[in-house]
């Protein structure tokens, strides 16, 4: 079976849904950094993710993440 998920260019923030080996999905979010014939390859929070591309069922680009919020201030 080949796999037509199209993924966005190397460098831009994705988001890619994948099945694992006991058939539940999961998401990988972050930067792609490579992506070939056989696996497509994610650095985000858990770490970079090495993903089988014949377990992609869907990929898509995203926005950058908000900006973190301001620490409230402490008055005395």
């Amino acid at each position: 079976m080949v796999n037509r998920i199209r993924l966005p260019e190397v460098g831009h923030r994705v988001v890619v849904r994948y099945l694992l080996p006991d058939g539940m999905a999961t998401d990988a979010l972050g930067e792609l950094l490579s992506a070939d014939a056989e696996t497509v390859v994610v650095d985000g929070k858990r770490g970079i993710e090495h993903i089988p591309r014949e377990t992609i069922v869907a990929a898509k680009e995203v926005p950058p993440p908000p900006a973190p919020r301001p620490l409230p201030s402490i008055e005395p």
